[in-house]
């Protein structure tokens, strides 16, 4: 997490530059913080980290607000391991995972700013969310509220550097080699375990 972070960040810092004023994320600005995704073990491992080292009474409200986050998960119906929060735990869980808590806010988030309560310590997803980036099918993808007047050729030129996917490949499975972190989770279940 420490050598992988600073490298992500640095290339979200150039490509935001590139970017100017297509890029529409600021303080406040959270429309991708509603809706579940999928994190990494090592996302879990660093959200934990950060909530340990939070102040008491931001932590305290996070662990309220994921302890409530994973209430309404599970009567959603889950689609994982209801003990160990471990998604796709059956055949039928990533195609019900699509359209599941679509409407659930992070919680993480504060709903008094808009701002994320463990934002040095957030998820891979959440800190390359803006830019352009490639998906895993290698197309190039924006978040909606952002590039919306920007002709293909300037959404290519912003697209964010991602050589550092091998070694967030490398610590994720480092991060699966502890049984407690045997799979892909969701916030709410990363901080309440």
């Amino acid at each position: 997490m420490n050598e992988l972070f600073p490298i992500i960040d640095a290339a979200l810092t150039s490509a935001a530059h590139r970017s100017g004023p297509h890029l529409a994320c600021h303080p406040g600005c959270h429309q991708c913080c509603i809706g579940v995704f999928a994190i990494t073990p090592l996302d879990a491992a660093s959200l934990r980290a950060g909530l340990a080292a939070a102040p008491s009474d931001i932590a305290e409200r996070i662990r309220a607000r994921a302890l409530a986050s994973r209430e309404r998960l599970l009567a959603a119906g889950f689609p994982g391991d209801p003990q160990t929060g471990i998604l796709f735990t059956e055949e039928d869980h990533e195609e019900a995972f699509e359209d599941f808590a679509n409407d659930e806010p992070c919680p993480v988030l504060d709903p008094a700013t808009g701002t994320c309560d463990l934002y040095a310590s957030r998820p891979v997803q959440c800190r390359t969310f803006g830019p352009p980036v490639r998906d895993e099918d290698d197309h190039l993808t924006v978040c909606e509220l952002c590039f919306t007047h920007a002709s293909p050729e300037e959404v290519a030129r912003c697209e964010m550097d991602q050589t550092w996917r091998t070694l967030e490949d490398k610590l994720i499975a480092h991060a699966e080699s502890d049984p407690a972190n045997a799979g892909p989770t969701l916030i709410a279940f990363a901080l309440t375990r």
